[in-house]
């Protein structure tokens, strides 16, 4: 699987299908993970800073530049109720 991801806008995530498979599978980079997330809402709540998201769909690897509002046990939140399923997450980057 290549790791290129394609460039695409916050309001095409609503039209995206999820599959619940975990996309990482070192219980390191999940731990490295949720603490990016963390910090990305605090980033976020704080600076309004946008950051990186590297996520996968059920069709490819994908990569948002957004402001991450909210983060659940299964879900970050973005503006206007957008949400990415955490465990579709390969990587933030601020």
């Amino acid at each position: 699987m290549s790791n290129t991801f394609e460039v695409i806008e916050k309001e095409i995530i609503g039209t995206l299908k999820f599959p619940h498979d975990e996309v990482l599978s070192d219980a390191e980079l999940i731990t490295e993970r949720n603490l990016e997330l963390k910090r990305a809402l605090s980033l976020g709540n704080l600076e309004h800073t946008k950051i990186k998201i590297y996520f996968e769909d059920d069709k490819s690897r994908k990569l948002v530049e957004t402001t991450v509002w909210g983060v659940t046990d299964k879900r970050v939140i973005l503006k206007q109720g957008v949400v990415i399923p955490i465990n579709r997450v390969h990587k933030i980057s601020i």
